[in-house]
This record gives structure tokens, C-alpha cells and sequence, in this order.
């Protein structure tokens, strides 16, 4: 059994290695094996030229290093230069050594041969007719087809979870296309640890072939890892990870925790893992998150039940313990780049943050995060986040998160949050401070112009940065230029005073 991993692996599918066996079969190359293993299973995630006599330094494992020999002494075939030279490649992870004929070497020295023999690294004679850069643009090519096959296969495989989770039986639908699409078994734990639903067939059936122990012990390794990402009953004294991944008997398992601490878990069991199994079982760990909180969780009970209070005139405060909290956190979110924000993108999100209470506003997704769950920064999204507010508080703690959502895309921060820190304001009477700021602010407030407030805010924030400003309001830097002008002829103030921005800001924070 190979060590238990908890480790965050990438959202995205990684760039796949090539198979050795698919550059050899580049006609246009006339690369030729003449030593070392040949092994279908050798990849190689890069090509890499170094003449130097120790490349070690600068290999990070799984190379195809080339080279034309510049760097063999004249008596390299007599002493231990190629077996020193081959040890290192072989000690660095190399996976594949390519010898390139002329304009040094006629042939490749038979003391090299030898000692990829010795080590068991393949290497490659290349013809001097195919240059290095040809050699490692090839590979380029080959990655980026198989990069763009296995992109396809994890869209397919979303489109067609996603369409298994909206059938009559939607559970057992998701898990089946699952199982069918990593080609192995899938299984949905209780929060009790018992097999609630199964779908596939278990890859161990086929490795293990008539060895009733050894598919046991796979079925029960996956059962322990489920418990490594279910929280504890009641509080935990260490946060759990979301997902883990092992390996027993050559059978890959990965466990995944669904919702935010309802104690369902996703189980995986594969013969192999692709690059894109990780982003297509995220996939469907979201979608059984949504469909175990509605029907087995009892959350989605509670919620429907809070909203109708809330609409029948209950106050926010009666309704948040069914929410399951006092305190809470606002949270906008916007994505960071071109992908499209759907209901599927908001739930991870969501989940990622620790909280099924979702919204999506435009290209705008708001959670209602509760206070135990301090939000962090999240891979492929822009957040801004309010203070731990009470329920009462929400529609101010809603405001300041999207305020920090704008100074978060302003300066290209993953996440920006409130200070902590008690501030001069706190030193007075609230009642005094709000009517102070409403009386110099009255200008701006009763102007019809309703923007002219929140551009003097952004831009106060920003530090009078036009730039910047235009970006956090989608707005172009001339009309930011005309309100601010427009603000100070209201104001009658001097906006480029320093004393002046301080009141203002001031003024600004207590109108929130």
C-alpha cells in the first residue's frame, strides 16, 4: 500500500505526458532506440538540450535530455566519464537520454550504450538530419494534442454528470456515469461509513483475478481512506482535507468529502488514473453534495423552511439558526478569466468556501459563509468579504463585500477582507458619527446622480487611482474623472488634500 495522500491536486486536468513509444513513431524524426528498456509505459514530460558534463543541477525528472556529446573529453571511452554521466540522469529522474549524430559525433560512443544498458535508461540515436528543436517540438505537439483529448473527454464527462444528476434517481445516475467514465467503481459512504449506493465494477476485480484477499483489501482500503476526509462527529480539533488519493495492488482510490460537514463521502476506485479523473470526480462530489444536503442531509429542508419565515415577516435573526449559525460572513465572488460562470462553477465555489447558501447575481455569485469558516483565497476566482456580522447585519455586510469584490479586481487580489483592527472611528458615539457624515455628505446624498457616492468611495480606496477606479466600477477613467470632478464642485472641497480625503473617507464608511 502506498502512502495516503491528502495533497490540493490542480483544478484542471494537467498537460499529459507523451508515450516514448509515440515520438519513435514520428516518421519526420527518425529517432531509433539502440539502448536501455523498451517499455510502452515510458512517458517524458518535456525535452530538454544541455551540453553540460553533470545536467543533474537542472533536471527536474522525466526529461528528454539532448545532446550532441559537446561536453565528451577526447578519453571519455577509457574511464568512467559515460557511467558517471548516465548515473546522474538516471539519479535526476531523466526518463530518456537523445544522442544527436554531427556535427561532433559520427556515431554514438559505444561506452554510452553500455551505460544506458547499465542503468536502464533508453537511449535514442538521433539522425543529423533532425534537429534538437524539431525533436522537442514534436513533443510539444504530441502534449498538446493529448492535452486537448483529455480536455474534451472531462467536458463530455461534465455535460453528462451533470444531465445523470437532473434524472428521477439521481444519486445512483451520477454515480453510474462516474464509475463508467474512470472505468471502475464508484460508491457513496454514509455519514456512519456504511456503503449507501455503489455503481460500477470494481476495478480489482480484473487485477486480482481469483485472489478474493487482495480485492478485499482494496474494498476495504477505500473504506478507511472515506474516514480520512469525514469530519468527526461534532466539532473537530483539526480541519479534515477535502479529498485523499492511495494506491493498493495497482488500483488507484480517491475519496472525496461532500457538503460542508454532513459526513457523506465519494469513493473511487480505478485501474488507472488520467490526468482529468481528479476534475471529473470534483465534478460529481459537487453534484452529490447538492443532492445529499437536499435529501439526506435534512439541510435542504431547513433552508426552505428559513426562506418562507423570512418571507412571512420573520426577522433574520429567528430564521439563521435554521441556517446553522448566529454569526456570519458575506462573500462576493467573480471569476478570474474567461471561463463561464454556471449553477454547477457557484456550488463548487460554494462548497469550496464551506457553505451550500448560494446565490448568483449576474456574473456575480454571493455565499453566505458562516463565521467558523474563515473564507481564503480560491484558484480561478476574485473574492471580496465582509466582517463577521450578525444576522441583523446582513444587508451592510452584503454591501461591504461587494465593495471589496471591486478592490479586489481593482488591484488583482485574490481576496480582499476587512481589517481587524479597531479604527479612530470606534472612539465615537456611532449616533454622533453617522450624523456628522450625513450632513457633510448631503450634497452627493441628495444628488440625483446615485453613483456619485459610491465612485467617491471606490476611488478614495484606491488611493485617487483613476485607472484602477474605472476597472472596480466597469466604468472608462474619463467618467470617473467627470464624477470625482463633480464631487468636489458639490462638495466644494479640495479633493487633492490629504485632510480632506481623510474626512471624507470618514464620512463615507459611517453612510455604509
Amino acid at each position: 500500500m502506498e502512502e495516503t495522500s491528502t495533497m490540493a491536486e490542480p483544478a484542471v486536468p494537467p498537460t499529459p505526458p507523451v508515450p516514448l513509444a509515440a515520438l519513435l513513431a514520428r516518421e519526420d524524426l527518425g529517432l531509433c532506440q539502440i539502448a536501455g528498456p523498451e517499455d510502452p509505459a515510458t512517458v517524458i514530460h518535456s525535452a530538454h538540450t544541455s551540453e553540460m558534463a553533470d545536467p543533474y543541477p537542472y533536471l527536474l525528472g522525466g526529461e528528454l535530455l539532448l545532446t550532441a556529446g559537446v561536453h565528451i573529453p577526447e578519453a571519455a571511452g577509457s574511464g568512467t566519464y559515460f557511467d558517471d554521466y548516465v548515473s546522474r540522469i538516471a539519479e535526476a529522474g531523466g526518463a530518456a537520454l537523445g544522442f544527436g549524430l554531427a556535427p561532433v559525433h559520427d556515431t554514438v560512443p559505444r561506452a554510452l550504450v553500455e551505460a544506458c544498458d547499465h542503468h536502464g535508461l533508453p537511449l535514442l540515436e538521433v539522425p543529423h538530419r533532425t534537429t534538437f528543436s524539431a525533436v522537442a517540438r514534436a513533443v510539444w505537439q504530441l502534449m498538446a494534442q493529448a492535452r486537448h483529448a483529455e480536455l474534451r473527454r472531462v467536458t463530455e464527462a461534465q455535460q453528462s454528470l451533470t444531465a445523470a444528476a437532473s434524472r428521477p434517481d439521481p444519486v445512483p445516475s451520477v454515480l453510474r456515469q462516474l464509475a463508467q467514465r474512470v472505468g471502475g467503481r464508484a460508491v457513496l459512504y454514509g455519514p456512519e461509513g456504511a456503503e449507501v449506493v455503489t455503481a460500477g465494477r470494481g476495478p480489482e476485480a480484473a487485477v486480482t483475478a481469483g485472489r478474493g484477499p487482495e480485492a478485499a483489501a482494496v474494498s476495504e482500503a477505500l473504506t478507511e481512506l472515506a474516514t480520512v476526509v469525514r469530519p468527526a462527529a461534532g466539532r473537530a480539533p483539526t480541519p479534515t482535507p477535502s479529498s485523499a488519493t492511495d494506491t493498493v495492488d495497482g488500483i488507484h482510490l480517491a475519496a472525496y468529502a461532500l457538503g460542508a460537514g454532513e459526513g457523506f463521502v465519494l469513493g473511487v476506485a480505478a485501474p488507472r488514473r488520467e490526468p482529468g479523473d481528479h476534475t471529473i470526480a470534483s465534478v460529481a462530489a459537487v453534484l452529490l453534495s447538492l443532492l445529499t444536503g437536499e435529501h439526506h442531509g435534512g439541510t435542504g429542508a431547513a433552508r426552505s423552511s428559513a426562506l418562507v419565515r423570512l418571507l412571512l415577516g420573520a426577522a433574520p435573526e429567528d430564521v439563521a439558526p435554521l441556517l446553522g449559525g448566529q454569526r456570519w460572513i458575506v462573500v462576493h465572488a467573480r471569476r478570474d478569466g474567461p471561463a463561464a460562470l454556471d449553477a454547477v462553477a457557484a456550488s463548487a465555489l460554494g462548497a469550496a468556501l464551506g457553505s451550500a447558501l448560494v446565490d448568483v447575481d449576474g456574473d456575480v455569485v454571493r455565499v453566505l459563509v458562516p463565521a467558523d469558516r474563515e473564507p481564503a483565497p480560491q484558484p480561478g476566482w476574485i473574492c471580496g468579504a465582509s466582517a463577521v456580522v450578525g444576522p441583523q447585519e446582513w444587508a451592510a455586510a452584503d454591501a461591504q463585500a461587494a465593495r471589496a469584490l471591486a478592490r479586489a479586481r481593482a488591484t488583482r487580489t485574490p481576496l480582499v477582507r476587512p481589517g481587524a483592527r479597531p479604527g479612530l472611528a470606534e472612539l465615537l458615539p456611532a449616533t454622533e458619527a453617522e450624523a456628522h457624515a450625513r450632513t457633510l455628505l448631503a450634497p452627493l446624498i441628495t444628488h440625483p446622480a446615485a453613483a456619485l457616492p459610491e465612485t467617491l468611495r471606490t476611488w478614495l480606496s484606491l488611493h485617487g487611482s483613476w485607472d484602477r477606479t474605472a476597472v472596480a466600477l466597469s466604468v472608462h477613467r474619463n467618467t470617473v474623472r467627470q464624477r470625482i470632478a463633480r464631487c468636489a464642485a458639490l462638495l466644494d472641497m479640495d479633493l487633492d488634500d490629504p485632510d480632506v480625503r481623510m474626512e471624507l473617507w470618514f464620512a463615507l464608511r459611517q453612510v455604509e
